[in-house]
């Protein structure tokens, strides 16, 4: 009877212990499958400045409209303040955070993150010229684990808005930071088309922000008019830029709406706001099984005026009826 009584107490011993790990089995399998089925995408943005803020603000809304908000997304952000050692360790922080997908908003923020991995899949976020950064070799069909959003200035409706505006303007001064190659290529482009419209181009490259106040007073001196490329240095210090115009009574002509309402005179413009949209959903497609090589980079290149009214009355300047009726900040 003893026997049988220990026979019983040991079965049901090891009842209990089975059920016990089978039910730590079952709830382990519902938390990695609750785990999959969040979202975890990390995004570095370089610097804080308006243009970027809004692209991020797109990232996040795009991903709304996906159907990813809530408990089913976990944005893990992080932004370098233009500080290029914080790129770097900020890069490898996301990645060791294992995010299903990484994100850069704007080109050394995708190189950090392209340096950090070759695995994990990167979004490239405002990337103007990526096959010059050095992220993809082939925009219609990535080789790599880098795709993205590229957000290409259009350059000759700005140059044209100029002769439009300011008809009297000769010499166009530039000004962009010789550490971002996005704004190399672009000023390369600029320089080309405005000087078969008869423009001089006085380039100015700088450093860093401590020597713009500096080569905007130099520069002011010589050009008519500015002309910004989309720059993440210049518009990080935009209001400096903006006070040495103001005071010699120059005009701007940025390559992003948010410079001009903060003090620009006009330009042709890309909608920041939407770029991060388009990559946001291409991010969630990556999470939802799309191959990098299967997404082209998405490459935004129609622009639509924007005109400061205050500046231009502050000039001086007439905007003529059919830009007004073209532009978007009515």
């Amino acid at each position: 009877m003893k026997n049988k009584r220990l026979i019983g107490v040991l079965a049901a011993l090891a009842l209990l212990v089975i059920g016990i790990i089978v039910y730590q089995s079952l709830s382990s399998q519902n938390q990695k499958s609750s785990q999959s089925d969040t979202f975890k995408v990390g995004v570095l943005q370089y610097v804080s400045h308006n243009a970027l803020d809004e692209i991020y603000r797109g990232i996040k809304a795009g991903m709304k409209e996906e159907g990813y908000s809530g408990k089913k997304i976990k944005i893990d952000f992080m932004n370098a303040e233009g500080d290029q050692s914080k790129v770097q360790t900020m890069s490898q922080t996301l990645v060791n955070h294992k995010n299903d997908v990484l994100i850069g908003i704007a080109t050394p923020a995708a190189q950090g993150l392209a340096s950090a991995t070759k695995d994990t899949p990167i979004v490239m976020g405002a990337v103007t010229d990526p096959v010059g950064a050095k992220l993809v070799k082939n925009l219609k069909k990535p080789d790599g684990n880098v795709t993205g959003v590229s957000d290409k200035t259009p350059i000759k409706a700005q140059v044209d808005l100029v002769k439009t505006l300011t008809p009297k303007v000769k010499t166009i001064g530039v000004i962009y930071s010789s550490s971002e190659d996005n704004s190399k290529s672009q000023v390369a482009e600029f320089k080309k088309r405005a000087e078969k419209k008869g423009y001089e181009v006085l380039e100015y490259s700088v450093p860093s922000t401590n020597e713009i106040a500096t080569t905007m007073n130099v520069m002011l001196e010589k050009a008519d008019a500015v002309w910004i490329p989309l720059d993440n240095t210049i518009a990080s210090a935009f209001p400096t830029v903006v006070s040495a115009a103001k005071a010699a009574k120059k005009p701007i002509y940025p390559s992003v709406d948010t410079m001009v309402n903060e003090g620009g005179l006009a330009s042709v413009v890309v909608d920041q706001y939407e770029l991060g949209v388009a990559t946001g959903k291409m991010a969630v497609k990556l999470f939802e099984g799309k191959n990098v090589s299967d997404l082209p980079v998405n490459i935004f290149d129609k622009g639509t005026p924007v005109v400061n009214k205050k500046v231009a009355k502050e000039l001086g300047i007439t905007i003529p009826a059919d830009v007004l009726k073209k532009t978007k900040n009515k």
